[in-house]
């Protein structure tokens, strides 16, 4: 007969406390959101500094990415929720103290912001609309009026004529809005993970400012795949270089404020220092996804010859497996008291 003294519940599986595992939609959520955030910083800024003509991939090209990667980020996100069909009570509150919120609506303005930019340049990038006989074209013909059987870009109705017309006249203001509002969804990949602050790892001011300034990494590295002249291949570059030295001063800090704290933020620590994390992270994240791109990008300024998928790939799989990592291990661990 084996007898224990519970002098408490804990000692109960599932009771205290618990997180359901997270598993692959959640990072992938957030790191379609922080990239979404870093293309559509990137063209709102070059609107607002008015680049458009020396720089006109990221104004134009890259953005129609952003669209996208909302809302496969947003499906992920509705597959992991145990009651999708009630996520819609988020956007009829606002709560400002929940970091779900703000996520929640900045989403909603930014994801048709996104669709409006996009759309109002579309014929500047394309002059013609493809006029095969498939299903996108049907799809053009419920907007745009046809004459001998061809789809052109005239409005079918007024006020989408006029609603066009004024965000092209006030596209400045719309670049605004758009700059100020993808930061705040960059942060906010962040934030959803160190509002938890029963998780040690994720319990960390850093980690708002390390999801944004990596979400702009990756989309700096996406203007960089996309860029169709040398300057702007290497103004992308050069901002990726500073982004990059940012992100590891900010993960060196994370660590340094891991290791100067309580007991269990230093078992947290040890986890990406000695422990199961340590290869993942320091090889892979950090080795592959920054310091190598950062040599790279480097020599490429020099004026050595690399090809320039090659460090931008790099970071877009150090930013997605970033968060993969951040995501798991933020689970494993939590406070003992």
């Amino acid at each position: 007969m084996r007898e224990e003294l519970i002098i408490s519940g804990r000692n109960i599986k599932n009771l205290d406390p618990h997180l359901h595992m997270w598993h692959w939609q959640i990072p992938l959520y957030l790191f379609l959101g922080g990239l979404a955030a870093g293309i559509l910083f990137f063209a709102a800024f070059v609107a607002i500094r008015k680049n458009g003509e020396k720089f006109p991939v990221s104004l134009k090209i890259t953005p129609m990415i952003a669209p996208f990667a909302l809302v496969i980020g947003l499906g992920a996100l509705m597959l992991d929720l145990k009651h999708p069909l009630f996520s819609w009570q988020l956007y009829t509150t606002f709560r400002i103290e929940s970091p779900m919120s703000w996520g929640a609506w900045t989403l909603m303005l930014v994801t048709p912001l996104s669709i409006v930019w996009v759309a109002s340049y579309l014929k500047e990038i394309f002059p013609k609309i493809w006029t095969k006989n498939n299903f996108i074209n049907k799809i053009f013909k419920i907007f745009f009026k046809e004459a001998n059987g061809e789809v052109n870009w005239e409005w079918k109705y007024k006020f989408l004529y006029k609603f066009e017309q004024f965000v092209i006249k006030f596209r400045q203001p719309v670049a605004w809005i758009m700059l100020v509002s993808s930061i705040i969804l960059g942060v906010y990949t962040g934030i959803l993970l160190s509002a938890f602050n029963a998780r040690p790892l994720w319990n960390t001011s850093i980690l708002g400012p390390l999801f944004l300034t990596s979400g702009l990494s990756t989309a700096a590295a996406v203007n960089i795949i996309f860029a169709k002249t040398k300057e702007e291949r290497m103004l992308y570059s050069r901002i990726d270089i500073v982004l990059i030295i940012i992100e590891l001063f900010l993960i060196i800090h994370m660590f340094m404020g891991f290791l100067a704290g309580s007991e269990i933020k230093i078992i947290a620590a040890q986890m990406f220092l000695g422990g199961e994390f340590t290869i993942p992270f320091w090889v892979l994240v950090v080795g592959l996804g920054l310091v190598v791109p950062l040599i790279l990008e480097s020599l490429e300024l020099k004026g050595f010859h690399i090809p320039a998928i090659i460090p931008a790939v790099l970071v877009l799989i150090g930013g997605i497996l970033f968060r993969f990592i951040m995501v798991d291990a933020g689970q494993l661990i939590r406070y003992l008291y």
